[in-house]
């Protein structure tokens, strides 16, 4: 049987074994702030090596407590009580005097983020999201609770089997900039789960003024255990790292996307949490030799209204349209650039190598003001992209920017798509209905649509608040969808019932 030792230092050059057979090194970095009661998580798949002070950890674990606490408590808490929850919280964010209070920290938590040169597209409390997250509270009054519901019975001659929907447990929330999203995953209350939430740095100060001012005092004005909803009172990526590493989690949702969220995906499933989350997002729209301009173009431009992980990020021409096809992007592109910044009306195109003779030369010798999280920068309107580049998801402000290849038939695109994109959003514009059965059957996409791609939203598709998406970048899930929602956040038992 093996010892075990606690680690109570580390030395640089010190080898850390992963995936079996690799070996990482300690840099210096890592062993000079490495102390003892501290953990070094190792990531499996690509041998990252985190560290989590004690603190952050001890933090972590307290948070998940009072949420494991409150879990048990909300077993015997009334649907009505939930309700409740759900009317309070949202009548305090319709309360102008409350939201003001509100709106001042953002303001602050803006102007921080700006200062560091980090994007604030998502960070803004406007007035839509503000109305988006009270209209998704409303939406869970009436909605129904999977915990108690009979969900399928088989009869025998003495007795049946019953199965039932229950609560899952304690849900974990990672999310940067996005401060609706603490009032959106509330929605895993609806069927008796609790929720730890951590917020990055930019959004912590809204996210805890959220707490203070409505969601904590709706919680006791339903009788609900004030832990039933946690937020993590810190922004380091350390208390991430450690509450994905927590095996008591139920489920760990991360919203965002790249490479920080695919190394919270990792920690949870070495955990053995489940997750729902995407490494990357960006859709794809083909457009077939039986697409019309205008259906073309209106989707683009449907499909660039901000950046978020379901905008257009590639598009697939088929080359035999392209005389037609190209231009009627371009203008969906231009389109697009003067919705979101009006003063420039300016757009960023990245043009896949053996592409560039359908895309007028002069957009690659046109120069424009970019806006980017760091500020404005002027670069060329267009670009060259290798092919095996298709996939790199692009994070853009106000300027709308999107990767284009021009392909022999939807099946090369469908090939393309399969081979470089996150396996996300597929978009076919074509009015042949036999080619839309085909990219059905063909593509490995978990949302397929006919038109533009922004549709891929919980609320907007399903009327019902969206917890997180999921794409299949790392494999199909495994008994649902990948829009992630309050009421699907449950867990199934099996009852024997005598006669």
């Amino acid at each position: 049987m093996a010892s075990h030792e606690s680690l109570t230092a580390l030395q640089e050059g010190m080898p850390i074994v992963f995936g079996g057979n690799r070996v990482a090194r300690v840099s210096a970095a890592l062993a000079a702030a490495f102390a003892p009661g501290d953990s070094l998580l190792v990531v499996q798949s690509t041998g990252e090596l985190l560290h989590v002070p004690a603190a952050e950890r001890a933090l972590v674990e307290q948070c998940v407590d009072r949420a494991t606490a409150a879990f048990a408590g909300l077993g015997s808490v009334p649907d009505a009580a939930i309700t409740q929850f759900f009317s309070a919280f949202a009548e305090r964010l319709a309360d102008d005097g409350l939201w003001q209070q509100i709106e001042a920290v953002n303001r602050e938590d803006v102007a921080a983020a700006s200062a560091r040169g980090r994007s604030t597209t998502r960070l803004v409390t406007s007035a839509k999201m503000r109305a988006d997250m009270i209209a998704g509270l409303r939406g869970w009054i009436d909605a129904p609770s999977r915990r108690g519901e009979r969900i399928e019975t088989v009869e025998h001659d003495a007795f049946r089997v019953e199965l039932m929907g229950a609560a899952l447990g304690v849900v974990g929330f990672v999310f940067e900039g996005r401060p609706n999203v603490l009032a959106d995953a509330t929605g895993v209350l609806r069927g008796g789960n609790a929720v730890v939430f951590r917020i990055g740095s930019d959004a912590l100060g809204t996210a805890r003024a959220l707490m203070q001012l409505a969601l904590t005092p709706a919680l006791k004005e339903a009788g609900l255990p004030e832990g039933s909803v946690v937020l993590v009172p810190s922004a380091s990526h350390a208390s991430g790292w450690g509450l994905f590493s927590d095996s008591r989690l139920a489920l760990a949702v991360a919203r965002g996307s790249g490479p920080a969220v695919a190394t919270l995906g990792a920690l949870a499933q070495q955990a053995g949490v489940p997750v729902s989350l995407h490494g990357t997002g960006g859709a794809w729209i083909v457009a077939s030799e039986h697409a019309r301009e205008d259906a073309f173009e209106a989707a683009v431009f449907a499909s660039l209204d901000r950046k978020v992980c379901n905008t257009l990020n590639t598009c697939c021409i088929v080359a035999s349209r392209a005389a037609e096809l190209v231009p009627a992007f371009l203008r969906g592109l231009e389109r697009a650039g003067k919705r979101t910044n009006p003063s420039t009306g300016a757009f960023k195109l990245h043009v896949a190598a053996g592409s560039e003779q359908h895309v007028p030369p002069a957009l690659f010798e046109q120069r424009v003001s970019v806006q980017r999280a760091t500020g404005a920068v002027t670069e060329p309107l267009a670009a060259a992209l290798p092919v095996a580049a298709l996939g790199e998801e692009w994070e853009w402000e106000q300027t709308p920017e999107v990767s284009l290849v021009v392909v022999r038939d939807v099946a090369e695109a469908t090939a393309l798509f399969n081979q470089y994109s996150p396996h996300f959003v597929a978009a076919l514009i074509s009015s042949e209905p036999g080619e839309h059965a085909a990219f059905y059957e063909q593509v490995d996409a978990p949302f397929v649509s006919d038109n533009f791609t922004r549709w891929v939203d919980g609320q907007y598709a399903l009327r019902k608040p969206e917890l997180g998406l999921s794409n299949w970048q790392y494999g199909r899930l495994f008994g649902r969808g990948g829009i992630l929602s309050g009421d699907t956040v449950y867990t199934v038992r099996t009852r024997y019932v005598t006669r």
